[in-house]
């Protein structure tokens, strides 16, 4: 089965085209009219799905494919994504309609909670969900209870059953420039390598940024850790290998603003792929909730298993850390607020994030609202 979007002037030429290329099967699945970018190729955007000709890969052909020879994102992956979004905004648009959104606004107490979600800047469909599960009369800890059951935390460095011949935990951050993944990576190299004990090497990609690499090696020599600058996806591989007696290796990567990704297909597929990469997407809390939302699907192409945030200091709504895990699926990781080497790096636990929405004060937090660890 694929997805592809076919433009048109009507809905009902675009069905045509797309019966006459995928077959009579080919089902439509959802249409809109063209973005002002698109209206040139036609008034109406259609998306339909259909048998594809081409045989897909199994998994195994898959995992033995080289990194070097990665194939370019494709239209289909892009497909995919965008109805993705379709859907959910057509579950947002459900959740606002019929009675689900009048007995939210004629319920006081129904009503003081979605706004609570809603100032703290929890996405929309999000909070009808979870409204929409509660009943009156709101017991006093019911909104905790629920967004509980939302959270998911991992903080565990490096996949169980790693590859073979690579070290015995291997850290990649990926991430937009700016979100202080440089910063983080020498955080985690503090305290999980050299307080640990634990024979650590840095290795960075970050050859895009001027001086990016000076300025980690710099920290390493401090730290008193090695540090290679490699320059292209073959040589992260060979110094993977070469490092393999080492108990933590952590790899640091390029921010790439929007437009920039053409290029590094080869490393998202290089770090997608390989089983014992632990990728950790570092995104900004303090980012505007649609910019957000935006750079995390921009980074789906690099498969990261978890989410990182920093800049927790400079926000005051964290609705979005725990709406961005639970849209992707992801667990949080960890949380930063601060410059501060390690102190402003904490493992998430699950009290931090709910007392950090909920805008509980336990005691002993840090200055940036995340419950001790």
């Amino acid at each position: 089965m694929r997805l592809k979007s076919y433009f048109a002037d009507t809905i009902e030429e675009a069905i045509s085209q797309a019966r006459r290329e995928m077959g009579s099967d080919a089902m439509l699945v959802n249409s809109k009219r063209s973005g002002v970018e698109a209206r040139h190729l036609g008034a109406y955007e259609v998306v339909c799905a259909g048998e594809t000709e081409a045989r897909s890969e199994t998994p195994d052909t898959q995992r033995k494919r080289s990194a070097a020879a990665a194939p370019p994102m494709d239209r289909l992956s892009q497909d995919v994504t965008e109805l993705k979004q379709q859907m959910e905004r057509l579950a947002l648009t459900l959740a606002r309609s019929g009675s689900g959104m009048a007995g939210i606004a004629s319920d006081p107490e129904l009503s003081k909670v979605f706004t609570q979600l809603t100032e703290a800047d929890f996405y929309a469909d999000l909070a009808y969900e979870v409204v929409g599960r509660m009943t009156t009369p709101v017991a006093p800890d019911a909104l905790r209870r629920e967004l509980g059951a939302l959270v998911n935390i991992d903080s565990q460095l490096g996949c169980q059953g790693g590859s073979p011949g690579w070290p015995a935990r291997t850290v990649a951050l990926v991430g937009p420039p700016g979100a202080g993944k440089t910063t983080t990576l020498v955080k985690l190299a503090l305290q999980h390598g050299i307080n640990s004990r634990k024979r650590s090497q840095i290795l960075t990609l970050d050859t895009f940024r001027i001086a990016a690499a000076d300025e980690l090696q710099s920290y390493a020599a401090i730290l008193g850790i090695g540090c290679e600058v490699l320059e292209t996806t073959a040589a992260l591989a060979q110094a993977l290998e070469r490092h393999h007696d080492k108990d933590l290796v952590l790899i640091d990567t390029p921010g790439l603003a929007n437009g920039e990704m053409d290029g590094f297909e080869e490393m998202a597929h290089f770090l997608s792929s390989y089983s014992g990469m632990d990728t950790h997407l570092v995104l900004p809390a303090s980012m505007r909730t649609a910019d957000l939302r935006r750079v995390a699907q921009r980074y789906e192409i690099f498969g990261p298993r978890k989410l990182l945030f920093t800049r927790l200091d400079e926000t005051e709504t964290f609705g979005p850390i725990l709406s961005q895990s639970v849209r992707m699926g992801k667990p949080i990781s960890y949380l930063s607020g601060g410059q501060r080497i390690p102190e402003d790096l904490e493992a998430a636990t699950l009290d931090g994030i709910l007392d950090l929405i909920l805008k509980a004060e336990p005691a002993g937090q840090p200055r940036f609202g995340m419950a001790a660890a």
